[in-house]
């Protein structure tokens, strides 16, 4: 019906296939993504007939039919379609006046039969239009007389014009061997017609000049199946009666179809069950067909298959412009980026195809509809871009940048940089036993070379939640995970040669000056690139990292090389005896100066060196030059000082001596500047000549340094006042100003060991106020909280049922929770108690009050021995000094006199620094460590004979507290002097014999 109400009128269309030199198939000019189409057959000719199984072609038939090919495909045309009765079989054909170019009178039968490849059919159907057979005629006639096309008159012509088709090309056994066929043909380009388009990822095609008849898959890419068709009834009957040509019904049977024709008919088996296409398979596969059918393609073949199937690339030509199929149908959503055949790609053809993809996915286009992503733990980061001077290397893609911006000496000036979709070897940890990957020290040795000291401009990219411990859910929101930030770093170079500047553009627009850090190590084969998930975040030059990453697989550069990777044996003298290092002092000083690097700056003054030369790494001191210790006024700066002139550079050093502890002692120099004259210039350190300055290196360069610094009255000397030191320090009478904090004392341990809170610390009222507001909320369910040993908590306090800022000392058996009521023994940081909590009373602590230090300080009273709660008079002790500082809870002034940071970190209760102080009433009437004196449950450490004039006052005037305890017989003087202490009472030392 539809036929009969389109005849008589012109219609428009496109034709998309030419299966013979008389036929076409003409597809609707609809917007439709799949329009209608018909097939019909040119009016009034015929033309020679391609073979069909175990046949030959009529002579010039692949002639004719190219002919037809070149000329209307892709074209769009305006056609006329005829009434015609049906064939002696039933079936029923469309036969069309085609005019080329829709508006112009290009009759293409007339062009067809003008040319000489096809004859003007005999007017036996009286239902075909005849208005145009003269003409015909005519140009027949002419056709013959100028001996073109079939009406050649050269002698052999038609049998030459006789194609010599392989088996695979008319139904038989070929012999074709494809995946012999591919390794001989591995990166050149095959011409080739596809011939069939079975789905849009699968394409059967001629190759060219011998015409094997093969199935070709697209690498890299698989579309949506088009389902299977049930077999028809009677396949053979209906291919025997609809291939006769144009219509003519003659009584001899017909050749068997080839398997190409074959194949397009549909399976052959009767009880095929029926499968429908899967979503977006029709649409793809007429994507394809539009692109490729009956069209000239080139094929790059990757490997066969054990059916003689090809894989490869397939380009066509679309305008002029040559387009890779695979990357379309990827672009246009109606294929999926597959790894099996995609491996066999390069590499520049992959990302494509990858990036292809994930951008349909991102815009869900056709088959990707419906996606949903995956979960991811990364976040992007927006205009947070900074410049400048690189302080740290910390590994092979992490770094510490200080920002131009932010004031020097400041906490928030060195930034972490983790470099965005690379992975370095890891350079190990010795605490935990994890020993270091190959080639982690040449990434970062890289980096260190490259960068230290040098401007780079850091573009930060996106941020990562890393879990810690067990929990490895990438989207959980936890307490046990960390966020790193990541970002692309690039440094201009210093000469033509440094670096690499990518050729792959930035996904995001215009690169910053200077070469990518990430690519420069990607391509030495001293990183890898990260393989990233679906909508997970990476760098913007992702593309640039792969492509550098390739090359450096091709040229087997560093961890890709089949080479045994470097060894290294640095001997850690750091961790050694004190006689061990001092054995090394030789080797060190039969070079006058040697060249080391500056591992670590352990502190203003000291610094971890490793010496490539002597293959070792030592702990190195300035001779004559001290600097604030950790948590006294300048320490901090001191430290930031050195970490910008020295870390991680190359230095000189003359080693002079060793102390008892292993450190070597002498002068450093960088860039032939003395470190320790740098350090007293600022008013960082001061000058101690007493250490004896012969054997100090440029000892003038540094007397004079530190008294331009006191001139100035810079930093530790601001408060000098000319006159109070004797010049040559033969005997120092500065007397050191004290720091003196108002606390209150909250918690108190045996052996005069007690915690302390500072008075009016804004932060410590700021902590208690957001803790008040927070809303505590339910118990955790089992499993989803798993607190671990370190972990910062909150818990509730058992005797006011407060809640408060905790660290975790240890859990139950396991370290995880199995019970409500299982106990975990933490620590309140912020006032010194320790208990057992149930997992019932414990909380994750909001990122709010995480990141502030406790402000529980632990302290001892200075000067004293008081005894162990194990020891005699160790309870009594400890009781009178509760009732002397908790029982009113009166604020004391603590008088610091020494720091201990031999603890190291707060693990718990007890540990961590400890402050020596005297703890004195606000109004300096009674002094703590003279009641306990005086109450006979402390007594005064043994003098030293090095002690200053001021250590020396302070035991004159405890001495009357303690004198009055013995002789009154109180407390541990009960029974008359108490035995001395086991260094008191060790023998003396012998003198040597000898002349009196």
């Amino acid at each position: 019906m539809a036929a009969a109400a389109t005849q008589g009128r012109w219609l428009r269309g496109r034709v998309k296939a030419v299966p013979s030199g008389d036929t076409l198939v003409i597809m609707g000019m609809a917007k439709a993504d799949i329009p209608p189409e018909k097939m019909v057959t040119l009016a009034s000719i015929i033309a020679p007939r391609l073979a069909r199984r175990d046949g030959v072609d009529e002579p010039f038939a692949w002639e004719s039919r190219e002919f037809l090919r070149k000329l209307c495909i892709g074209q769009e045309i305006t056609f006329l379609t005829h009434a015609t009765p049906p064939t002696q079989s039933g079936m029923q054909r469309e036969f069309a006046t085609v005019l080329l170019g829709g508006s112009t009178t290009q009759n293409v039968s007339k062009l067809v039969v003008a040319q000489g490849w096809a004859k003007v059919k005999e007017q036996s159907q009286k239902s075909e239009s005849n208005g145009d057979v003269a003409e015909l005629l005519r140009l027949e006639e002419q056709a013959k007389e100028q001996g073109l096309g079939k009406w050649s008159k050269v002698p052999g012509a038609s049998e030459a014009a006789i194609r010599n088709l392989p088996p695979s090309a008319i139904g038989g056994y070929s012999g074709f061997d494809a995946f012999d066929f591919a390794t001989r043909n591995k990166g050149r380009s095959i011409q080739a017609i596809v011939e069939q388009v079975r789905d849009g990822s699968a394409i059967r095609v001629y190759l060219l000049p011998e015409f094997q008849f093969v199935q070709v898959f697209v690498a890299g890419v698989q579309s949506p199946s088009m389902g299977r068709r049930a077999a028809p009834e009677n396949i053979a009957e209906v291919q025997e009666n609809s291939d006769r040509s144009n219509g003519e019904s003659k009584a001899e049977p017909r050749a068997q179809p080839t398997s190409a024709q074959k194949l397009a008919s549909g399976p052959t088996t009767p009880t095929m069950i029926e499968v429908a296409p899967d979503p977006f398979g029709r649409e793809a596969k007429h994507f394809t067909e539009l692109r490729t059918l009956h069209r000239d393609v080139r094929i790059l073949p990757e490997t066969g298959d054990r059916y003689n199937n090809l894989t490869g690339s397939i380009y066509y030509d679309d305008a002029g412009e040559v387009k890779n199929l695979a990357l379309e149908l990827a672009k246009n959503g109606l294929a999926k980026y597959v790894e099996w055949s995609g491996k066999m790609l390069e590499e520049k053809d992959k990302r494509e195809l990858k990036a292809a993809e994930l951008e349909a996915k991102k815009n869900r286009v056709r088959m990707w509809t419906n996606y949903v992503p995956p979960v991811t733990n990364s976040k992007p980061i927006h205009d947070q871009n900074f410049t400048g001077k690189v302080v740290e290397v910390v590994s092979g893609d992490c770094i510490i940048v200080a920002d131009d911006a932010v004031p020097f000496g400041s906490p928030l000036a060195e930034r972490r940089v983790n470099l965005s979709s690379i992975r370095c070897p890891k350079m190990g940890n010795p605490r935990t036993g994890e020993g270091r990957e190959n080639y982690a020290r040449e990434a970062k040795e890289f980096l260190r070379q490259k960068l230290i000291g040098r401007q780079v401009n850091v573009c930060m990219e996106y941020s990562r939640k890393i879990p810690v411990g067990d929990n490895t859910n990438p989207g959980a929101v936890s307490a046990d995970s960390k966020v790193i930030d990541f970002g692309s770093v690039f440094l201009a170079p210093q000469s033509k040669d440094e670096g690499v500047v990518s050729s792959v553009p930035s996904t995001t627009g215009g690169q910053p000056a200077g070469s990518n850090v990430a690519e420069m190590l990607v391509v030495r084969g001293l990183a890898e690139a990260v393989k990233h998930r679906d909508f997970e975040e990476r760098s913007s030059y992702y593309d640039a990292l792969l492509a550098a990453e390739s090359k450096a697989i091709a040229n087997r550069k560093g961890k890709h090389s089949s080479s045994d990777p470097p060894a290294h044996h640095i001997q850690d003298l750091t961790t050694a005896s004190g006689k061990k290092a001092k054995d090394f002092l030789p080797f060190l000083q039969r070079s006058r100066r040697l060249s080391a690097v500056v591992e670590y700056v352990l502190s203003g003054h000291r610094f971890k060196l490793v010496i490539p030369k002597e293959t070792c790494s030592i702990a190195f001191s300035l001779s004559g030059v001290r600097c604030p210790g950790r948590g006294e006024p300048y320490s901090e700066e001191a430290i930031a000082l050195m970490r910008r002139r020295i870390l991680q550079r190359d230095v000189e050093i003359e080693v002079e001596t060793v102390d008892r502890n292993g450190t070597f002692l002498g002068s450093l120099w960088e860039s032939r500047t003395n470190m320790g004259a740098v350090l007293l210039q600022a008013g960082l350190a001061k000058f101690q000549a007493s250490f004896g300055a012969d054997r100090i290196a440029d000892s003038h360069l540094l007397a004079q340094a530190e008294e331009s610094a006191k001139r100035q009255k810079l930093k530790i000397w601001e408060n000098y006042v000319e006159g109070q030191e004797i010049a040559n320090g033969s005997a120092v009478a500065e007397t050191r100003k004290k720091e003196v904090l108002k606390v209150v004392v909250t918690e108190v341990l045996g052996g005069g060991k007690f915690y302390v809170q500072s008075v009016g610390d804004q932060m410590v009222a700021s902590i208690q106020q957001q803790l008040a507001s927070l809303d505590i909320g339910e118990a955790p369910v089992l499993g989803s909280f798993n607190p671990k040993k370190g972990d910062l908590v909150l818990a509730q306090f058992s005797a006011d049922n407060s809640w408060n800022r905790a660290m975790i000392v240890n859990g139950p058996r396991g370290g995880i929770a199995q019970s409500p009521k299982d106990e975990f023994e933490v620590f309140y940081i912020d006032y010194g108690n320790q208990e057992l909590v149930p997992y019932s009373r414990l909380r994750p602590a909001p990122p709010s009050v995480h990141s502030a230090p406790g402000s529980a300080q632990l302290c001892s009273l200075a000067f004293l021995k008081v005894p162990s709660l194990e020891e005699d008079y160790g309870q009594e002790a400890a009781e009178y000094f509760s009732e002397l500082t908790l029982s009113s809870s009166p604020e004391f002034n603590a008088v610091i006199e020494e720091r201990d940071t031999s603890g190291g970190k707060a693990k718990g209760q007890g540990t961590g620094t400890v402050l020596l102080v005297s703890l004195v009433t606000e109004e300096a009437s009674s002094s703590i460590s003279a009641a306990m004196l005086k109450a006979g449950l402390a007594r005064l450490e043994k003098r030293r004979r090095w002690d200053n004039k001021e250590r020396k006052a302070a035991f004159d005037e405890l001495e009357e507290f303690q004198q009055e305890a013995k002789t009154s017989r109180s407390g541990m003087w009960q029974y008359g002097d108490i035995q001395s202490d086991d260094e008191e009472s060790a023998p003396s030392t012998r003198k040597p014999a000898g002349k009196r």
